[in-house]
């Protein structure tokens, strides 16, 4: 005899079936509007919990959106996301990345039109300071933005597996 889930586990197959819902209205308003609902922060945290395992942090919590032990320690996850659809413009910007704030690593889900996981990219705070305080543009400099593709470059993919 099966058992029946817990309360979190329903809880959490529950926001998995609302977080598919919330995709199709996204393409959907997309669709017809040709603007994007807003959607895409919540959808890159819940993908994260669920391709990789992470505890998402309490709402509002300032710096960090998940929390992952490992290796016996616990790390603070800030989670970025960016949907990419196939006739994007190169030199999208990641949202700002706030130094001033508690956290560890940063994760970046990239999410193609239909609002799926493409890939994750991991970057460490040192990695992330780095290429923030270097010289150049004004975004990056004073907002705590880097591109994508500059994200990619200080980061190092970590699902799918590479």
């Amino acid at each position: 005899m099966e058992q029946e889930p817990s309360v979190s586990e329903a809880a959490t197959t529950r926001i998995f079936e609302l977080q598919s819902d919330a995709k199709a209205l996204a393409r959907e308003y997309y669709d017809l509007t040709g603007r994007p609902l807003g959607i895409t922060a919540e959808i890159a945290e819940y993908e994260a919990a669920r391709l990789l395992g992470v505890s998402l942090a309490p709402v509002r919590q300032a710096g960090y959106d998940a929390i992952r032990f490992r290796a016996g320690k616990e790390e603070k996850l800030q989670i970025k996301g960016r949907c990419l659809p196939a006739t994007a413009k190169p030199g999208q910007r990641v949202g700002g990345i706030r130094l001033d704030r508690e956290w560890d690593r940063v994760l970046l889900v990239l999410l193609e039109e239909r609002f799926e996981a493409t890939a994750i990219y991991e970057a460490g705070r040192v990695e992330v300071a780095r290429a923030l305080g270097g010289p150049g543009s004004r975004a990056r400099n004073e907002r705590g933005q880097l591109s994508v593709s500059n994200f990619k470059a200080i980061g190092m993919r970590i699902w799918p597996a590479p």
